[in-house]
């Protein structure tokens, strides 16, 4: 009876092992910090989702008139911009933010740093009557926006505007323009990077090096279209826009 009493336990002593206690707490704790860390994911990809369609190019081509068809439906009278104009449209491949990036030389680049990040594409308006007065400034611009590491797998439309008007270039013509000037301005860069490490510039270099530049050696989709934003011409431009 002695041997009995020496194996008994206290009263209110478990015999359970302390390893095998309840591990649901813990569990719990886990799946609440695995969740949360799922989440701040998810909202952080979709913050920084690229959805952005960039109306960029100079002052003056037509990039507001034509946002306000796209955005308004309507054509509204339209003032140079200081500032971004922003609308969503529905094409089918989703929602689309456009924006509308001022022309001004002393602005532009600063809203297409803030934008190209979150771009999506890049529609690129020219002036087709005043192109080749303009070119070494729409080349320029160009390059820079092509050149750039945030942009060089979006796919770009050039839309060579105010094909109405009698004197306006056709897109062929003005594409062989853009290709001779972007080659000179790809020299120009060259030449003033020599001396800077080229990966603080956060510029690529266009085309090849062996030979003089094309649209087609470029590593994005480039398409030059004619359109007319006061006629409303812009099939070419809405089947883009319906294929991102």
């Amino acid at each position: 009876m002695e041997g009995t009493k020496g194996n008994s336990l206290p009263r209110g002593t478990s015999s359970q092992p302390k390893d095998d206690l309840d591990q649901t707490p813990i569990f719990l704790a886990v799946l609440v910090v695995l969740i949360t860390l799922m989440l701040l994911y998810v909202w952080k990809k979709k913050r920084t989702a690229r959805s952005d369609v960039l109306l960029m190019g100079l002052c003056d081509s037509g990039k507001t008139l034509l946002f306000s068809h796209l955005i308004l439906d309507e054509e509204k009278e339209t003032f140079t911009s200081i500032k971004e104009n922003v609308g969503y449209l529905t094409a089918a491949s989703g929602e689309l933010r456009v924006v509308d990036v001022p022309g001004n030389e002393r602005l532009r680049g600063k809203f297409f740093d803030q934008y190209k990040n979150l771009a999506k594409a890049i529609v690129y308006v020219i002036d087709s009557v005043t192109v080749q007065k303009d070119v070494r400034d729409v080349a320029d611009f160009l390059y820079t926006i092509l050149a750039d590491k945030a942009t060089t797998n979006l796919p770009v439309i050039v839309l060579c505007n105010k094909q109405d008007e009698t004197l306006a270039k056709g897109d062929g013509a003005i594409k062989s323009l853009l290709e001779k000037e972007i080659n000179l301005v790809r020299q120009t860069r060259t030449s003033e990077l020599q001396s800077v490490d080229p990966q603080s510039a956060g510029a690529v270099f266009l085309g090849r090096s062996d030979k003089d530049f094309e649209f087609g050696q470029l590593s994005q989709k480039v398409k030059l279209v004619a359109c007319s934003a006061k006629e409303c011409q812009l099939e070419d431009l809405n089947a883009f826009l319906d294929s991102l």
